[in-house]
């Protein structure tokens, strides 16, 4: 499983990196595209001016044609060729200059509408940012007003609370003595606190032992009841085997024997002696059962089967004992390695996010680890706290994230969901926790789903995936590759 394990790991990494090259053809080729678009609308801004021009030289043309039908009516009136010629000529080099003069017109008309609506879309720009740069000033005088308001205050409460470092100081004084007496009184209960540690520790191995010892007694009453069963069958066989040998009726064996009204058994002497009349009589009563003998043998094969089951039942009952102790004793070695590990590792990353302090889990009220409860006990550092619920929301998550990433250096999962780990953090314990968390992506194979609001998470994390609304009631979801992005950044 291992092997097959790491084998999915390195076809995951290979899959990861031809994804990753898959994405930067992606990119490579949305360039192209984007480039290829900017060429196509250049060729269609191309074709447009060459369509207006074609249509300028068809009226020129259409100008030219009337102009030539003109002066072709004026040569069939005149008789001087020549001077027609040369009007036509300067004609011709006239509507030339005419026409290098409009293109020329039309050229710097063109570039004046692009200048004039870039200049509309910069003024527009302009006012915008102007606008925004007003409601920033506006902002600004009133966080100023505000700011001098409270300036105001703070120097108001300065003065209010001049007198009060003497106060905090004989305070301070006063509590010094309560603690140091808290601190006597705390040692006095911690001694009388591990005596009744001690007291309960004797009291559970008493316990253990008396149950043990009850559990003996009642294998013991069953094993009892067991033989009193058996005897009782077996006197009810011999009873049935006595009443067929003289073919009497089992319930007149005893009266016949002499035996109903005695609490206890006769000698042995006698009872021969009642047993030897009895024989004489069942023999004047008639023949013996010829099949005594083979239902004695078939009651002995049944008597030495059910010993064998006892047997085989007992036997079975001690390999269940021995399998049930052999997993109980592998169970605890593995539950206090892993126990060890995890503490381990939660001492480790607690002083790694919280730069000190310690930190520790710890087995109580039993011997038996199996039996055992856990308890906490987290210490930051300047902090004696006496409970977790005492530390503050973004103390608590901190600790909360080294224990769960304790237990994932002990036994890494695929994949982690982490949903708004860093809300109660500030900004510096953030760098820590998205530190801490690179560091367990480097270690571990996890992949780490993050679900966050802050800034500095999504800005440390490599995709970011998220939900906008570009038109009212239409949402999109939107990925973001911010190591393909980078590479760009620093390509370009």
């Amino acid at each position: 499983a291992h092997a097959e394990t790491r084998a999915a790991a390195e076809a995951e990494q290979a899959a990861r990196a031809a994804a990753r090259a898959a994405q930067a053809m992606v990119a490579a080729a949305q360039d192209r595209l984007a480039t290829a678009e900017r060429r196509a609308s250049e060729m269609n801004a191309r074709f447009s001016a060459l369509a207006e021009a074609g249509q300028r030289l068809a009226a020129n043309r259409r100008e030219s044609e009337a102009v030539r039908d003109e002066a072709r009516a004026l040569l069939d009136g005149m008789e001087d060729v020549a001077a027609l010629e040369a009007d036509a000529a300067a004609l011709r080099a006239r509507v030339a200059e005419d026409r290098a003069a409009l293109a020329e017109a039309r050229g710097e008309h063109q570039s004046l509408a692009r200048e004039a609506e870039l200049r509309a879309r910069r003024l527009a720009s302009i006012a915008g940012e102007r606008s925004q740069w007003s409601e920033r000033k506006r902002k600004a005088e009133e966080h100023v007003t505000t700011l001098e308001a409270r300036l105001g205050e703070v120097r108001i409460e300065r003065e209010s609370l001049d007198g009060v470092p003497g106060l905090i100081r004989e305070k301070r004084l006063a509590l010094l003595s309560e603690l140091d007496r808290a601190e006597a009184a705390r040692s006095t209960a911690a001694d009388r606190w591990a005596e009744g540690e001690t007291r309960l520790a004797a009291a559970d191995r008493a316990a253990r032992e008396a149950l043990a010892a009850m559990s003996e007694a009642r294998e013991a009453r069953a094993r009892a009841e067991a033989r009193l069963e058996a005897a009782r069958e077996r006197r009810a066989e011999i009873e049935r085997a006595a009443a067929e040998a003289l073919e009497i009726s089992a319930d007149r064996i005893p009266d016949m024997l002499g035996l109903a009204a005695e609490p206890e058994l006769p000698p042995a002497a006698v009872l021969e002696a009642k047993l030897d009349a009895a024989k004489r009589e069942r023999e004047r009563l008639g023949p013996v059962n010829l099949r005594a003998d083979e239902e004695a043998s078939e009651v002995a094969i049944q008597h030495e089967g059910l010993l064998a089951e006892k047997e085989d039942l007992e036997e079975a009952i001690r390999r269940l004992r021995t399998g049930i102790g052999n997993l109980n004793r592998e169970a605890r070695e593995r539950l206090l390695a892993a126990f060890g590990q995890v503490n381990t590792h939660f001492q480790k990353l607690f002083q790694t996010l919280f730069g000190g302090g310690t930190a520790e889990l710890v087995l109580t009220e039993s011997d038996d680890p199996l039996e055992a409860g856990l308890d906490m006990i987290a210490k930051p550092p300047g902090k004696k706290p006496q409970s977790l619920g005492l530390l503050s929301g973004g103390e608590q998550a901190l600790t909360a994230t080294a224990l769960t990433f304790a237990v994932f250096l002990t036994n890494p999962a695929p994949i982690c969901v982490l949903d708004e780990v860093d809300a109660p953090l500030d900004d510096h314990n953030v760098e820590r926790y998205c530190d801490l968390l690179a560091e367990m992506v480097r270690i571990t194979d996890t992949r780490f789903v993050t679900i966050t609001h802050n800034p500095i998470t999504m800005a440390r994390m490599h995709r970011l995936f998220g939900v906008t609304m570009a038109e009212r009631g239409v949402s999109q979801l939107v990925s973001v590759d911010l190591e393909n992005a980078e590479r760009f950044v620093e390509a370009a």
